[in-house]
């Protein structure tokens, strides 16, 4: 299949049909790490909260875990492929607070304005300043966000960065866009804190969205 010609949303698709099946079993040992930026999002009981780009539907327990019964959890996933694997979880769970929907980030339209967003490895989403905007457009002024993502290592560690990139590939169109993947959330954001995992190779970043004017 060649990639070359389609757009950065086509490619993504493309990419995670090749994933959808075994992503699951692949994603198993970062859920550590995926319930660790889920808790700097500070969920309360009875709150709404976005999960972008939300995969196969990994976030929906942990997420429906803090806002209670009470909340309610939004979500979307362009991939067919991993959004079908996320509808069977929640049928098969019988969660009733999550709605979700196959759809872009710069496309989405939720019921509701989310309290907080989690931005768990969804590199494409925020390297999109269209995806971007059509989010925080949507959600609550002050908003709570919590991203996890794959970053270069430092430049002077030269090749190491083949590394990264080749990690970065088989999943992102924008797979060459690592030297500093937050930098069009960061200024959208107010008390923005980051810090580097994975020996420099991945980063985690939390911060709150600035109000509308």
């Amino acid at each position: 299949m060649n990639l070359h010609w389609m757009t950065p949303n086509e490619r993504s698709i493309a990419l995670y049909r090749r994933h959808a099946a075994g992503y699951d079993a692949s994603a198993a040992r970062t859920m550590v790490l995926r319930r660790r930026v889920i808790g700097l999002l500070a969920l309360q009981p009875g709150e709404v909260v976005l999960d972008v780009g939300a995969g196969t539907g990994l976030s929906y327990e942990p997420l429906l875990q803090a806002v209670g019964p009470a909340g309610r959890v939004l979500a979307f996933e362009q991939s067919p492929e991993m959004f079908d694997r996320a509808a069977e979880r929640v049928a098969r769970q019988g969660w009733a607070n999550v709605w979700h929907v196959q759809a872009s980030a710069e496309a989405v339209q939720l019921p509701a304005a989310p309290d907080a967003l989690l931005f768990n490895y969804v590199h494409d989403i925020t390297r999109t300043p269209e995806a971007l905007a059509n989010l925080v457009r949507q959600a609550r002024p002050g908003a709570r966000i919590a991203v996890c993502g794959m970053k270069f290592f430092p430049w002077w560690t030269g090749p190491l960065n083949l590394l990264a990139w080749a990690k970065n590939r088989p999943y992102n169109a924008r797979a060459a866009e690592l030297w500093q993947p937050w930098s069009l959330l960061e200024p959208l954001c107010s008390d923005w804190q980051r810090t580097s995992i994975h020996a420099g190779m991945g980063y985690i970043a939390w911060g709150r969205l600035k109000g509308r004017p």
